[in-house]
């Protein structure tokens, strides 16, 4: 197949998969905004190169005309969880989605690889907008924690590198790691709403403290610079006790403050 076919064959899942990460990416973003724990925690993708699209086809005896048919992960989205529990709800999600359809599901969380690998994988049909018109084409989508995604990119590199026959002292060591894997997993989720009130706290903290210098910032241009520079003084002090209900007095006070000095300046205009 010449250069210039596969560039127009790809380019159609490269779009789908920097459209794919942008609306896992709003969904953080919707999450953060609605100040919501956010059960996605990083998303990435990838278009397989023409390289490995050629080894799974010889592998798999798979034809050149069925290649887009039968390569389900040409276009390829990984999403990272914090926790287990969290990769039900991205899944719950994506079928809720009425921009993707679910063609397969695989659950290796359940039935685990025999190397100890373990992802939730989806199949989806996605639909890109091409200057050929709309293109329906397919995209696999893998969910899994931190933990699981440092094994998992350890096991692929050793896979890589031995070609598929990975000496048995590795793939022992290896099996060993993943249920070390599986442990941490399930530590993390006994802690789980400790590490989410930290969390929140740690985002609502980031929330006021944007509120209160936006605030600050517009005091500025309505008061005086000595009453300004006193306010900004006390909310550093106040920032300094790390505080949370501390800082969010202070928040309401400055709401008040600031309403009044608008309402002077409104009155002012009149």
């Amino acid at each position: 197949m010449e250069i210039q076919l596969w560039r127009s064959i790809l380019c159609p899942y490269e779009l789908a998969v920097k459209e794919l990460i942008v609306k896992f990416e709003h969904i953080i973003t919707e999450h953060k905004l609605n100040d919501l724990y956010s059960p996605i925690e990083q998303v990435s993708g990838r278009v397989k190169s023409v390289s490995s699209i050629l080894e799974k086809m010889q592998r798999k005896h798979i034809p050149m005309e069925r290649m887009e048919e039968e390569v389900e992960d040409i276009a390829g989205v990984r999403i990272i969880c914090q926790f287990e529990e969290d990769i039900e709800t991205v899944a719950s999600i994506i079928q809720n989605r009425s921009d993707m359809t679910i063609k397969s599901e695989k659950n290796y969380l359940k039935h685990i690889k025999q190397s100890g690998y373990r992802s939730y994988h989806l199949i989806i049909y996605y639909t890109v907008d091409t200057i050929d018109g709309p293109k329906k084409l397919q995209a696999e989508i893998q969910i899994r924690t931190m933990a699981m995604n440092f094994w998992a990119t350890i096991e692929h590199s050793l896979q890589y590198k031995y070609k598929g026959d990975m000496p048995v002292h590795v793939a022992e060591r290896l099996s060993k790691a993943a249920d070390a894997i599986i442990s941490l997993d399930k530590e993390m989720a006994s802690v789980r709403n400790e590490i989410m009130d930290a969390q929140n706290s740690s985002q609502m903290q980031s929330n006021l403290v944007r509120d209160i210098l936006l605030n600050i910032e517009n005091l500025y241009k309505l008061s005086n610079k000595r009453e300004v520079t006193k306010i900004q003084d006390e909310f550093l002090r106040v920032f300094k006790t790390k505080d949370l209900k501390q800082l969010e007095r202070f928040h309401r006070q400055l709401d008040i403050i600031a309403e009044g000095y608008r309402a002077q300046a409104v009155s002012n205009d009149l």
